[in-house]
């Protein structure tokens, strides 16, 4: 049989939906949509899978960190219109934050851009997705007591625990906030804005900073397909249940199967199902900016690899 033909979910892949659900109840139940927090799908699997990995064994880190860009995002977002200006202010400040913090946790980026992207003004928005992180901070440090972690065991352990380490070398961010201004040009000029979703920066981040490890980067073509596929299982999830448990707990699953069946190891394709449901109006117009999105980000890094490779070879 093929690797893809016996597909179970596993234990960590059941406890993230679970989580997920749980969050999704509590936010449509007490009309608090802010709870729903998309990046919890991309921290949440791996916190469960890998109780030793890096972002587990920072929960403190995982609780501030998307806290104060948050509250920087929202100051921006209630001063300056989404544009080209506010999106690299915004992206600039949380990526200065991690930098000073020295924190791991590169979700933190959609936390700060997302009150930009989606016009949240609301002084409730970083204390209701401190909510989520500060319970997955709870539960890692729960779970870290019961059943001490063991050191990373396999390669996949090793690039998860590098791709989590703030970046060092600072040549990655010139090319990366170029990126971002392209993308946030574009979304502007078109009125899409989604064409720079949040997720996207966290992805971009990644495959900037850690070029040489990062596991999508390697899989390009494979990345677009498995956001467009993600968004989309969000937006008809949303469209049959509504923004609920029933559509989060979806997202989340056909986001985890669709990473399963593509061979591709990229948490943050978890996010992107789960923005749907913070949306007002998520609509098939959505899954087309994050696919045109995503390849054009893709296509950039590939540039900037080339170039990078014969400004090496000339030198």
């Amino acid at each position: 049989m093929g690797r893809h033909a016996g597909f179970r979910p596993s234990p960590a892949g059941v406890g993230s939906v679970l989580f997920i659900g749980a969050i999704a109840a509590m936010a449509h139940l007490g009309g608090a949509g802010l709870l729903m927090f998309p990046e919890l799908g991309a921290l949440s699997n791996d916190i469960f899978k890998r109780p030793g990995g890096t972002w587990a064994r920072a929960p403190a880190m995982l609780l501030l960190t998307p806290l104060l860009t948050a509250v920087a995002g929202l100051l921006i977002a209630r001063h300056m219109s989404f544009g080209l200006a506010a999106v690299l202010l915004d992206v600039g400040a949380s990526v200065t934050l991690i930098h000073l913090m020295r924190s791991p946790i590169a979700p933190a980026i959609s936390a700060g851009l997302l009150p930009l992207v989606l016009g949240v003004h609301s002084w409730w928005y970083p204390p209701a997705i401190t909510f989520g992180t500060a319970a997955l901070a709870v539960l890692s440090v729960i779970r870290r007591r019961i059943e001490p972690p063991v050191a990373p065991s396999t390669a996949r352990d090793v690039v998860d625990d590098t791709m989590e380490c703030t970046p060092s070398a600072p040549g990655w961010l010139p090319p990366f906030m170029i990126v971002v201004a392209l993308l946030a040009g574009l979304a502007q000029a078109t009125g899409l804005r989604f064409i720079l979703f949040p997720p996207l920066v966290v992805i971009a981040f990644e495959m900037f900073a850690h070029p040489q490890v990062c596991p999508w980067a390697v899989r390009a073509w494979r990345l677009p397909l498995a956001c467009a596929l993600g968004a989309a299982a969000g937006v008809a999830a949303v469209g049959l249940f509504g923004a609920g448990a029933a559509a989060a707990m979806t997202a989340m699953a056909v986001g985890l199967l669709v990473l399963h069946r593509l061979d591709l190891h990229a948490p943050p394709v978890l996010a992107v199902g789960l923005l749907p449901l913070v949306m007002p109006h998520p609509g098939w117009p959505f899954v087309v900016a994050v696919a045109t999105g995503t390849s054009l980000c893709i296509v950039a890094f590939r540039l900037w690899q080339a170039v990078a490779a014969r400004w090496t070879t000339c030198r």
